[in-house]
């Protein structure tokens, strides 16, 4: 069973930067990707960043594209988010996720979407909020 555990969140101004972390319990499979999501209240789960944990390839989607870089330490099982620029937007409780079958998001309309269906494993989140 995928478990993860989320850290790194906390209270910033607009414009400052956070650093997320999400561990991941040890894999015997490959081709996996991990992503991080955001949830604010009363709104749906929304895909932020996946990265592809044997290859690397990264994925954003286009609200936090050249903001958010996600990155892996394969060696301690770990993927971050880093945030910067932050806008009060941001703010949400933000999760990570594994995807087993190796599908790290979907492209359509030239946006790359990713998808919590094609996740599991939920962690119980970070809180990151954003002020003005």
């Amino acid at each position: 069973q995928v478990q993860v555990g989320e850290s790194g969140g906390g209270s910033v101004q607009a414009g400052g930067s956070l650093r997320l972390s999400c561990a991941a319990s040890r894999q015997t499979h490959d081709n996996f990707c991990m992503g991080w999501f955001r949830q604010a209240p009363g709104k749906e789960r929304e895909g932020v960043a996946s990265i592809h944990f044997d290859f690397g390839n990264t994925y954003y989607t286009d609200s936090v594209k050249d903001r958010f870089t996600i990155s892996q330490d394969r060696a301690k099982n770990t993927v971050y988010l880093q945030m910067d620029s932050l806008k009060p937007e941001d703010t949400a409780r933000y999760y990570c996720a594994k995807s087993t079958r190796g599908i790290c998001s979907h492209l359509s309309g030239g946006n790359w979407h990713i998808l919590a269906s094609d996740y599991t494993g939920w962690g119980q989140g970070t809180q990151v909020t954003v002020s003005s």
